[in-house]
């Protein structure tokens, strides 16, 4: 499916049928290509399909990225139609698994709100933000929606505003406050026949339509390859050609970076960094019927780890690790110069 493809001209179920095929030939990248397909299944309406690639990532013999993110996509499935006991125990293993990454912990406290359990909700919200955000300085992008999340269920509730909700209006930048788009009784007005009442709402609809257009929206990345350390060596000893294009494994990470700066700086959106393996590369070139000592293939290569969905995001947020791997934060490593 192209990127820039209308969701209502998608045929959702020749597109799962698609992914899945493209995991096939590319197992290594099976869990992101998986759970797209599982995603276009459930809002083709074929749910019960979308549990079984749910199943077959979780009975797999590889180890997956986030068994978390799988469990609860699984659970906020199945709870859709018809099997809620199953997914509420899914849930509560995720909530005792406290992962540290946010998604799932989204998801799961989404489903609960989704199906009115409004405190269970809560508890999921303000137990992430506790477990993910205590003696964070700023939180990280990823974690934003457990915050917002969070304020729109304690809206519903009655709740007063608390120290996390008001660390949620910091990071809202939307021109329609969080208090405005989670008002409970917003909907009431969307009946009124007075014009004033419904342009307001429109305007608020608006802003909330885009803010939900812009986390959902995942358009094709401007990708630069990163090799390893590791894999560096190894290419380079399998294919000593390829020394022109990396003299040394600390040149072609400042190369990535100066690279990413300048596109940044000359208003190219959406950039990424993808990361390469030498039996991955070998693969691809057999593929493209070429040798992998041809430098031409690299950029190739890189758009298409992309294309299957195994671009990162750049830049990273401060506090994050660094995309080059030294476990340092972004902002102490290649990210110094950013800051």
């Amino acid at each position: 499916m192209r990127p820039d493809t209308p969701a209502e001209n998608v045929d959702h179920t020749a597109e799962a049928a698609r992914l899945e095929r493209t995991a096939g030939l590319y197992p290594e990248d099976a869990e992101a290509l998986l759970l797209r397909a599982a995603a276009h299944l459930e809002v083709s309406g074929d749910r019960p399909e979308a549990t079984t690639l749910y199943d077959r990532l979780l009975s797999s013999t590889d180890t997956l990225e986030n068994p978390h993110l799988v469990r609860a996509l699984k659970a906020s499935n199945l709870w859709e139609y018809g099997h809620e006991a199953e997914a509420r125990a899914i849930i509560e293993g995720v909530r005792a698994a406290s992962p540290r990454d946010p998604a799932p912990w989204v998801i799961v406290a989404e489903a609960l709100e989704h199906h009115d359990e409004l405190e269970a909700a809560h508890d999921t919200f303000t137990e992430a933000v506790r477990h993910l955000l205590t003696d964070v300085p700023q939180p990280p992008q990823p974690t934003h929606p457990l915050l917002f999340g969070r304020h729109r269920v304690r809206r519903m509730l009655g709740t007063p505003h608390d120290e996390w909700d008001a660390l949620a209006d910091s990071v809202h930048s939307l021109p329609v406050s969080l208090d405005e788009l989670h008002d409970p009784k917003r909907v009431w007005s969307l009946g009124s026949e007075n014009p004033a009442e419904l342009e307001a709402e429109i305007l608020r609809l608006r802003a909330e339509l885009g803010a939900y257009r812009e986390a959902l929206s995942r358009p094709f990345p401007v990708a630069i390859l990163h090799w390893p350390a590791t894999e560096l060596t190894e290419l380079l000893e399998a294919y000593p050609t390829l020394a022109s294009e990396y003299p040394s494994h600390e040149i072609h990470l400042a190369t990535i970076e100066s690279a990413l700066r300048e596109l940044a700086s000359s208003g190219t959106p959406n950039l990424g960094i993808v990361t390469g393996t030498v039996p991955s590369y070998e693969a691809f070139a057999a593929s493209e019927l070429s040798s992998p000592s041809d430098p031409t293939l690299l950029p190739q290569y890189a758009t298409t780890l992309a294309a299957r969905g195994r671009a990162v995001a750049w830049p990273p947020q401060q506090e994050s690790a660094c995309w080059c791997g030294s476990g340092q934060p972004y902002a102490q490593c290649h990210g110094t110069a950013a800051a």
